[in-house]
C-alpha cells in the first residue's frame, strides 16, 4: 500500500477488493451458464406466423419454416382487380419465403457476456415477421398475362335499330391493370396471412355516353322514330317507308358534347329496294337519244328526254325531321330534280358523233340459249356512250351473266373443252365488239382469244370474256365520243361504232398458220358428256394497218395461239362450237 495510508483506509480498500472479486466471480459464472444453456441458435418461444422455431439451430429452423410455412407461398394468391376477384400464381410470380433471412432476424447475435446472461432471464413468446422476396421479371410477366384476361375496355352507351325496334346498349366502365404499381402490391403481399385479397391497382376509364344520355336518346328520338311509318309525297304520289326500312339505315352517334345524335344514311335509304320500287312510278330515268344511220351519216332516230330523280340528300332531309312527329305530321314532301340526258339532238354534234366508224357482223347457228344470251347482251350494249379518253369495259357494261341479269345456261369453252354454264354464246358478242373496235382504230386494252379456234370467227380476230378474270376493254383515243349500236337476230349479231374516223381506213392482214399441231382423240366424261369435233392447233399473226391520205401511217401486230381441239367422243351428237 502507499506510504501514509491509514488503517481505516486500508480496511476500506481490502473490502472493495473483496467485493469486486466476488462480483467478478458471480458474473463469470452467469456468463458460463448462459453459454451452456443457449447452445441453440433460436431463442425459446420464437414463432413465425404461428410456426414455433424456438430452441432450434439455424438450419433446423430454416428447414421447419420451409416445410410448414413455405408451402403457403406455393398456393394461389387471392387478388382484387377493380371490381373483379382473381388469383395469382404466387410461385410463378416469383414470390417466396426467405427462410434464411427470417431465421437470421430471429437469432440474437452473440455479441458478449451480457447477451448470454440475458438469455438466462428471458421468458415468453417472440413473434417474428417473415422475410419475403419476389422475382420482378416473373411477377411482371404474370401480371401482364393477368391483365389480358381481366382488363376490359369501356363500352359506350348506344342506341341501335333492329327489325324496326330501338335497342339499348348499356354503358360500362373500363379498367386496365396498372402493372407497375401492382408489382409493389405483390412485393408487399404475405401469402401466409389468409385475410383480405391483395388489391392490385387499376386505371379506370369511363364511357363518354352514360346511361342518362342513353335514356334521353331513347325517349326523345329512338322510340318515336320507330313508332310508325313515314310518308313522302312527290310527283302527286305518296311513298310510305316503314320503321324496318328506316331503321336499316338509321344510327345514333355521339356528337362533340357526347349527346347521341341521329344520322340517316340517305344514300342507303335511297338505294333500298323498297324505296326504289316505291319511287319508280313517281320518278323516271332520263332517256338518252337513239341514233341511226342515213347511209354513212349519223341521224337522231329519237330524241332524248329529261327524267326526274330524288337524290339521297333530298330523301335524308325529308325523312329525318318526320321521325319524331306523330300522326299526320309524319308526312312530308320530298323534292325531285330534273335530270337531263347526256345524248340529245343538240349534243350529238358537239360530241363529235357524225359518221359510221366501223361495223361488224357474226353469224351463228340458231339455238335457244344462243338467241337468248346474245340478244340480251346486245340489248345491254346498245346505246353505250364512250366519251373521249374514257375506257370501256364489256363486263362492266353487260354485267355478270346470271339468270337474274337475263341470261340462261349454254355451252362455253373451259380448259379446252365444252361445258355448260350461264351465258353460253356471249363470246359471239365479244368477238363482234372486238372486230368493231379493231376496224374503228381505237386502242384495245384487254382481250383474249378462245383456247382453241372456232371456225366461224376470223382467226386471230376474235375474243371471249369470263366474268371476274377476262374482260374486253378499249380506250377511246379517237378524240371524239363513240356511240355503240348493237342488234341481234336469231342467227346474227351486229355491232357498229358511230363517231368520227381518226383514219381514212383500217384494214386487217392475216398471216399464214404456223406451228400447226394435230389434235388427239379422247373419250368424254361419263356424266354430262359433250362431244366435240377435232381441229388443229396453230399460231397466227394479224396486222392492223392504218391508212390516211392513201398512205400507211401505222401498223400493229396481234399474235394468237390456238391449242388443238381434241376429238371428244360420247353417245351424244357433236356440239356446234359456234
Amino acid at each position: 500500500m502507499p506510504a501514509g495510508t491509514t488503517p481505516a483506509r486500508r480496511r476500506r480498500i481490502r473490502l472493495v477488493a473483496f467485493t469486486g472479486g466476488a462480483a467478478a466471480l458471480g458474473f463469470g459464472g452467469l456468463y458460463v451458464t448462459g453459454l451452456l444453456v443457449s447452445g441453440a441458435d433460436v431463442p425459446d418461444g420464437t414463432r413465425v406466423r404461428g410456426v414455433d422455431i424456438g430452441g432450434l439451430s439455424r438450419s433446423q429452423a430454416e428447414e421447419k419454416l420451409d416445410q410448414e410455412l413455405g408451402k403457403t407461398w406455393a398456393s394461389p394468391l387471392k387478388v382484387r382487380i377493380g371490381d373483379r376477384s382473381a388469383t395469382v400464381d404466387a410461385r410463378a410470380a416469383g414470390l417466396r419465403l426467405d427462410s434464411e433471412a427470417t431465421v437470421a432476424r430471429a437469432v440474437q447475435p452473440r455479441s458478449g457476456p451480457l447477451t448470454a446472461i440475458g438469455r438466462l432471464f428471458s421468458s415468453g413468446k417472440r413473434d417474428i415477421e417473415p422475410v419475403t422476396g419476389m422475382d420482378q421479371a416473373k411477377a411482371r410477366a404474370v401480371l401482364a398475362k393477368t391483365a389480358k384476361e381481366y382488363d376490359r375496355t369501356a363500352r359506350e352507351g348506344a342506341v341501335t335499330f333492329h327489325g324496326g325496334k330501338p335497342v339499348v346498349v348499356q354503358p360500362r366502365s373500363g379498367q386496365s391493370l396498372d402493372v407497375d404499381r401492382s408489382l409493389a402490391a405483390l412485393d408487399s403481399a404475405d401469402p401466409s396471412l389468409r385475410s383480405d385479397p391483395v388489391r392490385l391497382p387499376v386505371r379506370q376509364s369511363r364511357p363518354r355516353v352514360d346511361a342518362a344520355e342513353v335514356n334521353r336518346a331513347m325517349k326523345e328520338f329512338a322510340t318515336p322514330a320507330m313508332s310508325a311509318p313515314v310518308t313522302l309525297t312527290t310527283g302527286g304520289r305518296r311513298i310510305e317507308i316503314g320503321p324496318v326500312t328506316v331503321g336499316n339505315h338509321l344510327t345514333m352517334k355521339p356528337d362533340k358534347s357526347n349527346r347521341l345524335a341521329p344520322r340517316l344514311d340517305g344514300q342507303g335509304l335511297r338505294d333500298d329496294p323498297t324505296v326504289v320500287n316505291a319511287l319508280g312510278p313517281a320518278t323516271g330515268k332520263a332517256v338518252e337519244a337513239r341514233l341511226g344511220l342515213d347511209g354513212e351519216r349519223v341521224v337522231v332516230a329519237s330524241d332524248g328526254k329529261p327524267g326526274q330523280r330524288v337524290t339521297s340528300k333530298a330523301i335524308q332531309q325529308a325523312v329525318l325531321p318526320l321521325l319524331t312527329k306523330t300522326g299526320t305530321a309524319r308526312t312530308g314532301a320530298v323534292a325531285a330534280e330534273t335530270v337531263q340526258p347526256t345524248l340529245t339532238r343538240d349534243t350529238v354534234g358537239p360530241l363529235g358523233i357524225k359518221e359510221k366508224m366501223s361495223t361488224f357482223t357474226v353469224n351463228f347457228e340458231p339455238a335457244p340459249y344462243r338467241t337468248k344470251n346474245i340478244g340480251r347482251a346486245a340489248e345491254l350494249l346498245n346505246g353505250s356512250l364512250v366519251r373521249p379518253g374514257e375506257n370501256w369495259s364489256f363486263n362492266r357494261t353487260v354485267g355478270e351473266r346470271t339468270k337474274a341479269n337475263g341470261f340462261v345456261d349454254g355451252i362455253i369453252i373451259n380448259n379446252n373443252q365444252f361445258e355448260k354454264a350461264a351465258g353460253g354464246g356471249v363470246s359471239a358478242v365479244a368477238t363482234t365488239v372486238f372486230n368493231a373496235l379493231f376496224f374503228a382504230g381505237v386502242k384495245p386494252l384487254e382481250h383474249g382469244a378462245h383456247s382453241f379456234y372456232i371456225e366461224r370467227y376470223p382467226e386471230g380476230r376474235e375474243a371471249t370474256v369470263v366474268w371476274g378474270s377476262l374482260d374486253l376493254r378499249f380506250a377511246n383515243d379517237s378524240g371524239n365520243a363513240i356511240y355503240i349500236q348493237a342488234s341481234a337476230t336469231d342467227t346474227s349479231i351486229t355491232v357498229t361504232f358511230l363517231g368520227t374516223k381518226k383514219y381514212d381506213a383500217v384494214e386487217a392482214v392475216t398471216g399464214p398458220r404456223t406451228e400447226v399441231k394435230e389434235p388427239s382423240s379422247r373419250p368424254g366424261a361419263e356424266k354430262d358428256c359433250l362431244p366435240q369435233t377435232p381441229l388443229e392447233g396453230f399460231n397466227v399473226a394479224v396486222d392492223r394497218v392504218f391508212t390516211s391520205d392513201g398512205k400507211e401511217v401505222k401498223r400493229e401486230t396481234f399474235n394468237t395461239h390456238y391449242a388443238p381441239r381434241d376429238e371428244v367422243t360420247c353417245d351424244a351428237e357433236p356440239v356446234d362450237p359456234r
